[in-house]
């Protein structure tokens, strides 16, 4: 910034005719007496400016300075509602108050004053309090009081006001009265790259959370795309302590966000888990009980709207016509493997208890039995008995293992209910958790006639729609 410093020096006259009318010249600052100005927060020690400037000095005693300088001055931020700002007014026709809140809109001072000289040997009054070079003591509150003609525009901060307020402060240690200037600078941050490279991505993680209970567990893929979010997270938070002061007095509104979002994803992870276990169970492992049969196979799918396809069973298509036609006779056969005659079975009767696949040729059982002779031979040869045997085996290995299979279905069934039903918690705790942090409201208290109002308002939802004093006054873009 550009200081602009003038004073009279009464040691710096002269009369333009006795030196060829020459009415200025420029000095260097070094040369002669200068007032010490200095800012007192400066943040980085060095409180005077550069001296390198030369001095334009008038025949009349004028002298004007305007050394460039490059102060750091601490500022305390408050980052709770960190990137957004807001501000809104209120009326109350009644009490004719005017209630003004404020979000994250920053106020910065600046104060200048010298630490040598007293109020009786330098005063300090800001250039628009003078009339040339008097002194106009009325208000000392400057509206206007930092000039933004040559300022280039910051791409995150707006500049709204900057004013000043020429103070007189007596101190403890002296009887003299010390005068200083004090810049109020108000800022207000600009939400659009923050919301863009911050809050946009930061939202679609979190939403990716939600696919996690949409892939299938047979794909193998859950845990890695929960892990891949995690990471990513990760990133955010690294990249947050760059762009955030630190404080350990307010955990900052986008912070809040991206540590919902870890928190939602770590229960991801832990859910996801669990479903997986539930997926890959088997009879062998683990016998569902029989609550779970209840309400994961009957209750839950109903209000999940999730509907379970019907399985087919290939004994419903066995032998379907041998229900409609027994066969009650039949002729004398020949076995083609054994070559051996069988009988005439019109002398027997067949009875059946129940047509299925072993019930037909359970040559174990009395289902047959001779009616009119004891003494006929055998119905079939030891050999046939002992394959109808084995089949009966087989068929019971098969019945096994289709009872196996229909319990892994099951227990796959039941992970994908667990999956179904946390896909809806995860989604309305997206949607609450955005609208709840992003969204959220802060608390202004304002006393109105001994009473006590709370003022709510939303930080991103209703914009400022003030305009930067810097767009207005800046002549640079």
């Amino acid at each position: 910034m550009i200081n602009t410093m003038l004073w009279m020096d009464e040691h710096l006259k002269w009369d333009p005719i006795h030196f060829n009318n020459i009415t200025n010249i420029s000095l260097p600052a070094s040369a002669i007496w200068r007032p010490d100005l200095a800012l007192f927060n400066n943040a980085d020690g060095n409180y005077e400016v550069n001296l390198m400037t030369k001095a334009t000095v008038y025949y009349n005693g004028r002298v004007i300075w305007e050394p460039p300088a490059i102060y750091k001055s601490s500022c305390t931020i408050n980052v709770e509602f960190i990137p957004f700002g807001y501000v809104k007014k209120y009326q109350d026709l009644l009490y004719l108050y005017c209630i003004v809140a404020y979000l994250d809109i920053q106020h910065c001072q600046m104060k200048f004053g010298s630490r040598t000289y007293s109020g009786e040997q330098v005063d300090i009054v800001h250039i628009n309090q003078t009339n040339g070079f008097i002194p106009v003591y009325g208000d000392n509150n400057i509206a206007y009081a930092i000039d933004l003609a040559d300022f280039y525009r910051s791409v995150e901060w707006d500049i709204m006001e900057v004013p000043a307020t020429r103070n007189v402060q007596k101190y403890s240690c002296c009887p003299q009265t010390y005068p200083d200037i004090t810049f109020l600078i108000t800022l207000r941050r600009k939400t659009l790259f923050h919301t863009v490279n911050f809050i946009i991505p930061c939202v679609g993680i979190s939403f990716l959370t939600v696919l996690t209970f949409y892939l299938p567990s047979d794909s193998g893929e859950k845990v890695t795309l929960c892990i891949s979010i995690l990471v990513s997270l990760t990133v955010f938070i690294l990249l947050l302590a760059e762009l955030i002061p630190p404080t350990s007095l307010v955990v900052p509104l986008i912070g809040k966000y991206v540590l919902f979002t870890m928190i939602l994803v770590t229960l991801s992870i832990l859910v996801t888990v669990v479903v997986l276990n539930v997926h890959f169970r088997s009879p062998s492992t683990h016998q569902m009980p029989t609550w779970v049969r209840r309400v994961f196979l009957h209750v839950l799918p109903k209000l999940l709207l999730v509907r379970r396809p019907k399985s087919i069973n290939p004994l419903d298509f066995h032998l379907s016509s041998m229900n409609r036609n027994r066969i009650k006779h039949s002729t004398q056969i020949t076995a083609i493997n054994f070559g051996v005659p069988l009988v005439n079975l019109s002398r027997y009767q067949i009875r059946k208890n129940k047509l299925s696949l072993l019930g037909d040729f359970d040559f174990d059982s009395n289902q047959t039995k001779q009616t009119e002779y004891s003494n006929e031979p055998p119905l079939c040869p030891n050999e046939i008995k002992q394959v109808f045997k084995g089949l009966k085996c087989i068929a019971a290995q098969i019945k096994l293992e289709d009872e196996e299979k229909t319990t892994k279905e099951e227990w796959k069934y039941v992970a994908l209910v667990i999956d179904r039903l946390f896909l809806y918690i995860f989604t309305t705790a997206c949607f609450a958790g955005t609208c709840g942090i992003i969204l959220q409201g802060t608390q202004a208290k304002i006393r109105i006639s001994h009473r006590v109002v709370f003022l709510y308002v939303l930080a991103p939802s209703i914009y400022d729609y003030r305009k930067p004093i810097d767009l207005i006054k800046s002549n640079r873009f």
